[in-house]
């Protein structure tokens, strides 16, 4: 396993959608949900919303096998849930393109721990 976080910046005036796909996410769709990123393999996600001067922005870690390939599932998974959550959240939050190149990996550069 490998543990790895990115930012995902929320488009101008989507945060509202962003809390009400969380807020689905941990209600109605949660199990759902629990079974895709059972699916994907990934044992935790820590998601967390941060507002700064250029924007709201939603920081994501994972503890996942490969991050290239967790992402590329979650862009071309046909699930019902994994739809939805990239239509709603990857496409009409962030702006990602699923037809376009999966983004570079993140590299992890200092890594503490007491």
């Amino acid at each position: 396993m490998s543990e790895f976080s990115f930012v995902a910046p929320i488009l101008a005036g989507k945060t509202d959608v962003w809390r009400k796909a969380v807020d689905e996410i941990k209600g109605t769709r949660n199990a759902a949900y629990k079974e895709s990123r059972k699916k994907l393999g990934i044992n935790r996600e820590h998601v967390t919303l941060q507002s700064t001067p250029m924007g709201d922005m939603v920081i994501v870690h994972m503890d996942a096998p490969d991050q290239q390939e967790v992402i590329r599932a979650m862009l071309q998974s046909t699930g019902d849930f994994d739809t939805w959550f990239r239509e709603t959240v990857l496409v009409g939050v962030h702006g990602f393109d699923p037809k376009a190149a999966l983004p570079p990996p993140v590299t992890v550069v200092l890594d503490h721990r007491g």
